[in-house]
């Protein structure tokens, strides 16, 4: 069985996520405020696609957010990078 990776998506941001995870909510908003258009996909029932994120971050947990194909972590790694300026320019970059 085959899943979507961040390049099969139009959208620039793509947030690998399962339903009832808190944080992923909370990356959801946060990109919803800035007026970031972002793809999602459920990763709860895909063991393969799990493998595959823990490969590419190096981490467990959900969210994992991939800005124009390059993982920047989980939620608080997206909101250090709001903080610090450097989501606008990632964003930036992703949509060039």
């Amino acid at each position: 069985m085959s899943f979507p990776k961040p390049a099969d998506f139009e959208q620039g941001v793509v947030i690998y996520l399962t339903e009832f995870c808190p944080y992923c909510v909370m990356a959801k908003r946060l990109l919803e405020r800035k007026g970031v258009v972002y793809a999602t996909y459920d990763v709860g029932s895909s063991p393969e696609a799990r493998r595959w994120l823990v490969e590419q971050s190096g981490q467990r947990t959900v969210p994992q957010i991939f800005v124009g194909g390059q993982s920047v972590g989980g939620y608080q790694e997206l909101a250090m990078l709001d903080r610090s300026g450097e989501l606008d320019r990632a964003l930036a970059s992703a949509d060039a």
